[in-house]
Parts: structure tokens; C-alpha cells; sequence
């Protein structure tokens, strides 16, 4: 089938609280991710790479970094004269309260496209996939809603979806909220359906007042509509916390990306034309994602470092994600850290956290 009869929706604040330290100052979707991503890049490249040439982007707040990035469109073959990227505000400042809310807030966005279906995915959600097989698979199914989910221990989400479904993947049962510790097939919240029956379903929503997508649209209607489930056996990692966010990350270093990042289906993003690494004479990398327009002239080990880092003679950083432009004065040591953008660590300061507890260095902080 041709993705291009499809309306892509992209939440990019979904979850934004999980993430507090991390998206303070911008959106989830635009939360820099293995050394020169940022987390929204991954759906829309998936989107991009299936066909789906029309992506509505809500947003609600702190979304000017979201907006930097994006821009036009251009890096995503998305600045077009029709269809293309199209960020969605809130209407007259108002912050969208949930998923629903947001999605009641673009109906005229939903009703003036004339795509016969519509995908929606969050951007908490880390994988590269081929949303071509789900899209078919929802219209050989003749299904009205399709979901993708993956099986394992779910995220620690308030409203994550838990699923129980027939041997021909009918969904006949959804549990919302978190799941346990043992394995379930759990929501991967990329949801497929008709455009007419998502305006049926909120138009609905917005005359009985309803307030909840996961209890009012999909948990309400299990029997009334014919939900399946899409299994997703690719790689696909959902970040549900600070250190979710820091164990994903590290997870790349051990090579899973392969799956992540391949040449039939890019990831694409923000261009930023920068010089190549610099290595001192005395500089040590390991087992390390480095971006272009670093200067290495100590340590670096099992970590990833962003475009423009510096780490300077006698400094080691070893199990750590160091964001864009920071600098790491000579002899200091950090260790199982997180630092965001323009992070400034002094000369001879020692930083060190655990792996399961990584300390989080703000924006702009010097330390």
C-alpha cells in the first residue's frame, strides 16, 4: 500500500514529566539522543522512510527547540508546497492536558486532509520501523483500530496499555496503567485507524465530555470495534524515566544501534556542518559514539559524546553522556553522568554517580 494515503501525528510532549531534568527546557521530542539525534528524529524518520508525506507535530509547550530542529522540514524531504510537517500549537495559548485534549485541538487539522487513514506514534519510543507492514496489515485485517506492541515488562507509564488478544490478534481486553514485573504485550502507542472514524470517535469525546484516550476511545470500545494488535519484534526501546534514558543510550555502545541505524532505512536529522574529531597525541577513546567537532586530548570511555565537546589533557569521562559543547577541563573525572548542553566541569573537579543512579548536570550549569 502507498503510505502516502496516510496522515502521520507525531505527540511530541507525550511523557515530558518523566523526563523533568531532561525536558525543563524543551520538549521530549527534542531531547538529544546517540550523539546527534534528537528523539523525535527516529518516528519521523520511520514515517518519512514509509511514505507518509503529511506529519502534523503537537506540541504544548517549551517547544522552541522542537521548532529549531525541525525547521521546514528540509532534512526530512518534508518542505513542500502541499502535505509536508505542520506544527500544532495549542489553540489561543491553552496547554493540551492529554492526549485526547490535543487530539480534539486538531480536528479541523484532521478533517482538511484528505488522507484515508491516520498513524500516531509518540516520541518517547526509540526504534527505526517499517510502518508500511502495520498499515497493511491494518487494512488485510479490515480492523478499525490497530495497535503496535511489543512483548516484555512493560514501561513504568501511568497510562501505558496492557493487551490481551485472540490467536488471530484480536484485542479483547485492555488493562491500563503500570503492568508489573512480568512479561505482557504492552502498547507501543503507534496506533492506525481511518481519519473518518478518528473524527467520528473525538467528535464523540467532545459532546460526552470524555477525557482519557486510553480509557474512553480504545479500553471503551474493545468490544464495540474490531482493535488487533500489530507485534513488533524489531528493535524498539521506550524511555519511561531518567534512567531508562541513560540505560538506552548505553545499550548502543554494546552494538545493538546496528538494528537501530541501517542504510535501506536513515535516520535522518538537523544537519550541522562541523570538522571532524580532533585526537591528541596523549588521547584515549574506548568503546565510545564521538560526534564531529570534538577535541579529545584525554580519556574517553563507554560513553557518547555530542557535536563540539571538549575533554582536555588529564580529564577522563567514562560512562557518560555529555551533550553539546560542554567542556571538560584538564584532570577533571566524570563518571556515570548526564550533561546537557554547554556544561562546564572545572579543572581537577571529580563527578561520579552509578550506573544505576547517574547523576544529571543541567544546561549551561558550570560545575
Amino acid at each position: 500500500m502507498a503510505a502516502s494515503n496516510v496522515l502521520g501525528i507525531i505527540y511530541s510532549n507525550a511523557y515530558d514529566s518523566l523526563l523533568g531534568e531532561l525536558t525543563s527546557v524543551r520538549t521530549m521530542g527534542s531531547v538529544p539522543f546517540a550523539g546527534r539525534y534528537r528523539l523525535i528524529d527516529f518516528v519521523l524518520s520511520s514515517m518519512v522512510n514509509s511514505g507518509i508525506g503529511k506529519v502534523g507535530v503537537s506540541t504544548k509547550a517549551n517547544y522552541q527547540s522542537l521548532m529549531d530542529h525541525l525547521g521546514s522540514g528540509k532534512p526530512w524531504d518534508l518542505s513542500r508546497k502541499r502535505d509536508g510537517i505542520t506544527f500544532l500549537p495549542p489553540f489561543s495559548g491553552e496547554k493540551y492536558e492529554n492526549r485526547l485534549n490535543a487530539l480534539e485541538a486538531m480536528l479541523p487539522y484532521i478533517s482538511k486532509s484528505t488522507n484515508e487513514y491516520v498513524l500516531m506514534a509518540d516520541c518517547n519510543v526509540v526504534c527505526n520501523l517499517d510502518y508500511t507492514e502495520i498499515i497493511d496489515g491494518h487494512i488485510k485485517s479490515g480492523a478499525d483500530i490497530t495497535i503496535a506492541y511489543k512483548r516484555g515488562i512493560a514501561p513504568k507509564l501511568s497510562h501505558v496499555m496492557s493487551l490481551e488478544m485472540t490467536e488471530d490478534s484480536r484485542i479483547t481486553s485492555v488493562k491500563i496503567g503500570e503492568a508489573g514485573d512480568k512479561a505482557c504485550d504492552y502498547s507501543l502507542n503507534i496506533i492506525v485507524m481511518s481519519r473518518v472514524l478518528l473524527e467520528r470517535l473525538l467528535r464523540s469525546a467532545v459532546v460526552m465530555g470524555l477525557k482519557n484516550f486510553e480509557f474512553d476511545i480504545i479500553a471503551a470500545n474493545v468490544n464495540a470495534l474490531n482493535i488487533r494488535g500489530h507485534k513488533i519484534d524489531e528493535y524498539a526501546k521506550v524511555i519511561d524515566s531518567l534512567q531508562s534514558y541513560y540505560d538506552i543510550s548505553m545499550e548502543l555502545l554494546s552494538g545493538e544501534y546496528r538494528e537501530l541505524f541501517n542504510a535501506e532505512n536513515p535516520v535522518y536529522t538537523k544537519v550541522r556542518d562541523d570538522m571532524p574529531a580532533i585526537y591528541g597525541i596523549c588521547s584515549k577513546a574506548t568503546n565510545s559514539l564521538i560526534a564531529d567537532g570534538c577535541t579529545i586530548k584525554g580519556t574517553v570511555e563507554n560513553s557518547i559524546l555530542f557535536r563540539g565537546v571538549y575533554v582536555a589533557e588529564g580529564a577522563v569521562v567514562r560512562n557518560a553522556i555529555v551533550m553539546q559543547d560542554s567542556y571538560i577541563s584538564a584532570n577533571a573525572k566524570v563518571n556515570c553522568a548526564i550533561l546537557d548542553k554547554n556544561v562546564v566541569i572545572k579543572p581537577n573537579k571529580e563527578l561520579s554517580g552509578a550506573e544505576t543512579y547517574p547523576i544529571y548536570i543541567g544546561k549551561d550549569i558550570t560545575v
